[in-house]
């Protein structure tokens, strides 16, 4: 019986990425699946995958949503205390900008202390934190930092798009250690982030033009954020459906 069974391993094959749902319903978990051994008689059993060394840092890091998301939140914050402060209300916006900078290049040395990096995303923020607060204040004028979102977004949904003209998809860069996709596939996710960007760009500028500057510092991020997680949310049976699997690492011998 035992070259029977060694055959029956040699057939054993990692479920192909159509069968992903069938997968989850069988508890897949991380970066564990199922496989299948092909015939009547067909059985599933268990296969960890390798994970790449980022794939696993993504996920040991849920401290980076902090770090993306803590200056803007602190801002808002600042903001609104400041606000109702007679001492500060009057200069409130511009008291929160100063945070908004200082806490932003903050997350920027503590991912780079912490990490080792600095993500893409998080030093184009930097950036134009930096430039529009900077102008806010050396101006004087509140409307530099309200344009920030606007200016973000359309770099975003710019920097995309080029990149898919030109045949190096920045999405696949960014993200291509976590998921492996179809060419195509990441071009239509680079396609749609482009146009949700460019949607969000005019939605803040929208809010600016028709919001005070208090309106604006309290409804600007959950307007602009929500959007994105549920976009996000939205975008992920795509992701599921056309993920591929990498192949199993062989066993040892002897086993």
């Amino acid at each position: 019986h035992a070259p029977k069974i060694k055959a029956a391993r040699a057939k054993t094959r990692i479920v192909p990425s159509k069968f992903w749902p069938i997968s989850l319903r069988f508890g897949c978990e991380g970066n564990r699946l199922l496989s299948q051994t092909p015939g009547p008689a067909a059985r599933f059993q268990r296969i960890t995958l390798p994970m790449t060394d980022a794939a696993r840092a993504q996920q040991a890091n849920p401290q980076q949503l902090l770090i993306d998301l803590g200056p803007t939140i602190l801002f808002v914050a600042a903001y609104n205390v400041m606000l109702r402060v007679p001492a500060t209300k009057e200069n409130a916006v511009y008291l929160a900008t100063g945070l908004f900078i200082a806490s932003t290049l903050l997350a920027m040395g503590y991912s780079l202390w912490k990490t080792g990096r600095i993500a893409p995303v998080l030093i184009v923020t930097g950036v134009i934190v930096t430039a529009f607060g900077g102008l806010t204040l050396a101006l004087h004028d509140d409307t530099f930092v309200k344009l920030k979102p606007t200016v973000a977004n359309f770099f975003y949904a710019t920097a995309i798009t080029g990149s898919v003209i030109v045949r190096q998809n920045v999405w696949k860069l960014l993200f291509g250690h976590i998921w492996i996709l179809p060419d195509r596939i990441w071009t239509v996710l680079a396609l749609r982030w482009a146009a949700f960007f460019a949607c969000m760009g005019i939605l803040n500028e929208v809010m600016r033009q028709t919001l005070s500057t208090e309106g604006w510092v309290t409804w600007h991020f959950p307007v602009l954020y929500a959007p994105t997680l549920l976009f996000a949310i939205a975008n992920a049976p795509l992701v599921m459906k056309h993920q591929i699997e990498q192949a199993p690492a062989a066993p040892a011998n002897g086993n």
